[in-house]
């Protein structure tokens, strides 16, 4: 279970014990992202649900501080990093990979995240009015499956956090999670739009960027996260 430990220090802001952690150990610790995207899930809609009563704004508004306080935005920085170096990459790659060691926000970047939090928080809204927050429990975990597939299907963008996952991933793992996937979408059949929404974003980097890096990550995870709201919310009008 350490690894769940070091997953869980990695990817939120949740209290856990102090450990010492390996390179390898800390590499290995994506094998435990999904786990840790149903813990969020489940801290978003109880935070939904807390409030919802009052009105459905203030749960959408409530589920949405949850989800970005937990993570600590960790993804919403690399949604804008990739949005910031998407507008250079017409240029030379010297320049993108500069663009993306860019601890500053561009204009790209900070359209980017601002967009993303007020889709979040419009589709939240429109989920809980419709009844659907329980759903929200398994969409973190679907999207951190995707760390898993980027990983193995894309190429390092450059030496840094990305590439210290790429031999830590084994069959075993992504046959696993996508197996927990398919059982989950039993009971909330949009899951299985993950798939699709991880293979588009695995597609784009690829073209657009030449291949997976940190920030392609967190970026991805956001988007897919806000696809499956989408998609928890068009099954609903349509079924």
């Amino acid at each position: 279970m350490k690894g769940l430990v070091i997953a869980l220090q990695f990817l939120t802001r949740l209290p856990t014990p102090r450990i010492t952690v390996s390179d390898k150990e800390f590499a290995a610790s994506i094998r435990w992202f999904p786990a840790v995207g149903f813990v969020i899930g489940v801290i978003v809609a109880l935070a939904g649900w807390a409030v919802t009563t009052l009105d459905p704004w203030i749960g959408a508004l409530a589920a949405l501080l949850a989800w970005i306080t937990v993570t600590g935005a960790l993804h919403l920085d690399g949604v804008g990093d990739i949005a910031d170096a998407a507008g250079a990459a017409h240029k030379d790659r010297e320049r993108l990979l500069a663009v993306l060691a860019d601890p500053h926000l561009g204009s790209f970047g900070a359209v980017a995240i601002g967009l993303q939090i007020a889709a979040k928080l419009v589709l939240l809204h429109a989920v809980i009015a419709n009844g659907l927050l329980a759903g929200v429990v398994a969409l973190p975990f679907a999207a951190r499956i995707g760390p898993l597939l980027w990983t193995r299907l894309l190429p390092p963008l450059h030496p840094g956090l990305g590439a210290r996952f790429t031999d830590s991933i084994r069959t075993r793992d992504i046959a696993g999670w996508l197996a927990l996937l398919i059982g989950a979408a039993v009971f909330v059949p949009i899951l299985l739009a993950a798939l699709p929404l991880m293979l588009l974003w695995s597609a784009w980097l690829l073209r657009k960027l030449g291949g997976i890096s940190g920030d392609g990550h967190g970026a991805g995870i956001e988007l897919v996260e806000t696809g499956l709201l989408l998609a928890l919310l068009a099954a609903e009008k349509i079924a």
